[in-house]
């Protein structure tokens, strides 16, 4: 099944997809990836929804690929004395530290990491920043601090900070644990949520080992801060716009989106878009057109990916939703404007041979007008560098490893096939023919471009640029 967009769609599954017949009908819909959020998801279903997309890609012979994305450290407050409570503008308020307290005007927080890391004047917001507090002044085991936006605080709700570096490591136990039920099962992408700083992507790429590609979710002010960092170890990199938006002034989220994305592709690594894309589609068959906008930016920034989160996990139309976003990004590719804004986005190669045959790769294909660029890879890494190009012609990926067959689901342009490692030069330009053609690329008689590394299957070595004619089927 051959996609007519290169941006790629990643579909939350919930309580309202998680069935094969809804996986498959939200894959023919256009889903490339799906993800699975283990804030909501236990060890046994995480198991039955990977063998089911497992089967499903099985049954429509096309790789599939699939996200775990770990819930990460969650701060909390503790059991509020009284229960709710109304904080007013201006009012002054303790916090102290433990699970509950038995004095009504203090405000309990579990979290011992709070009160070794904030300082004067950090901001600590409650409830998805519905309200706000300012730190006075703080010791071991309490702090104070004043109320700067009114509202209603109850058990439990998040708190956030972002002027804080925690000194937590961005998994708890609980993500060790959906990690080890995650590779153990083979899933493609592992998501890392509350990234802070290179180190948090560091500790999870040693645990990880190359099972599967690691992508940093970028939702905190502090990973802002260390972006370079993050995107050299990282695989991937997901612009979070939930937290984010909370952390930061909403005014900021779409220009750091843009940097974000630019940086990413910069780098040759896919990124995605995420959270509240298609919002209103939770329970409503039709987006505001503010919505479609949005998507739309992101397919004309050049993000690999859009996500749906609840749309599709637990929304009343996630067929629908996915069905919507690929309308909106086939429109976009086709606009007249897309490709030069695409181009315009280009950057200079590196004084790699990598990347100077890749930039001459993008060069042909636009010259001569092929159909294709067919990228022979075992690690995927030759995929990723010519998705960066982001050339007109559609990217064909063949592969001897059905793994990074299914992690390529999530870059632009990549059409991954798994099939027989080639066995010499004249075998791989005539399997690359014959690849064109049977996935429906080319003709027989129009022209395709070939690269790979030579000598074959040498990892991240990508230095041949081959022009070839689409053959006959003999």
């Amino acid at each position: 099944m051959r996609r007519r967009r290169k941006t790629k769609i990643l579909a939350t599954l919930g309580p309202a997809s998680n069935t094969p017949e809804m996986m498959r009908s939200l894959f023919e819909a256009g889903a490339d990836v799906f993800r699975i959020n283990m804030s909501h998801t236990g060890h046994d279903m995480l198991k039955t929804m990977v063998r089911d997309l497992r089967d499903l890609s099985e049954a429509v012979g096309r790789p599939i690929g699939i996200l775990c994305d770990l819930q990460g450290p969650k701060i909390r407050l503790g059991r509020l004395p009284g229960g709710p409570r109304m904080l007013a503008e201006g009012e002054r308020i303790r916090l102290v530290l433990g699970e509950s307290s038995d004095k009504p005007e203090e405000v309990p927080i579990p979290h011992p990491e709070i009160f070794q890391a904030i300082k004067q004047k950090h901001a600590l917001l409650i409830d998805d920043g519905k309200v706000r507090l300012r730190l006075l002044r703080k010791a071991d085991t309490f702090a104070e601090a004043i109320v700067e936006v009114a509202g209603e605080i109850k058990d439990r709700k998040g708190v956030n900070m972002p002027d804080t570096l925690l000194p937590l490591s961005a998994m708890t136990p609980k993500d060790r644990a959906d990690l080890d039920a995650a590779l153990a099962i083979g899933v493609d992408w592992i998501a890392l949520s509350f990234v802070q700083r290179p180190e948090d992507v560091a500790e999870l790429k040693k645990i990880v080992a190359g099972r599967a590609g690691v992508l940093a979710k970028i939702e905190k002010p502090k990973a802002l801060q260390s972006l370079h960092g993050i995107l050299e170890l990282a695989d991937a990199l997901m612009v979070a716009r939930g937290d984010l938006g909370v952390e930061m002034p909403l005014e900021r989220v779409p220009g750091l989106q843009k940097q974000i994305t630019r940086a990413a592709r910069k780098a040759g690594k896919p990124v995605v878009v995420a959270t509240q894309m298609l919002e209103s589609m939770i329970q409503s068959p039709m987006p505001t057109r503010a919505e479609v906008s949005d998507v739309a930016t992101a397919v004309f920034d050049g993000a690999d990916a859009v996500m749906l989160s609840a749309e599709s996990a637990s929304g009343a139309w996630p067929v629908a939703a996915v069905e919507t976003m690929d309308r909106i990004a086939m429109a976009v590719e086709d606009d007249e404007l897309y490709h030069a804004i695409i181009e315009g986005q280009r950057g200079v190669p590196e004084k790699t041979t990598p990347d100077a045959i890749m930039a001459a790769v993008h060069a042909v294909t636009e010259t001569i007008d092929a159909r294709a660029i067919v990228c022979w890879t075992k690690s995927g890494i030759t995929a990723m560098r010519a998705a960066r190009e982001r050339s007109a012609a559609p990217i064909i990926a063949p592969t001897p490893s059905i793994e990074t067959a299914r992690r390529l689901c999530l870059v632009w342009g990549a059409h991954s096939v798994a099939t027989e490692d080639i066995r010499d030069f004249d075998d791989m330009v005539k399997r690359a023919s014959q690849i064109a053609r049977q996935e429906g690329f080319a003709q027989a008689g129009e022209r395709i471009v070939i690269t790979a590394g030579v000598p074959l299957g040498t990892t991240g070595a990508t230095n041949m640029l081959r022009v070839a004619f689409v053959e006959d089927e003999r």
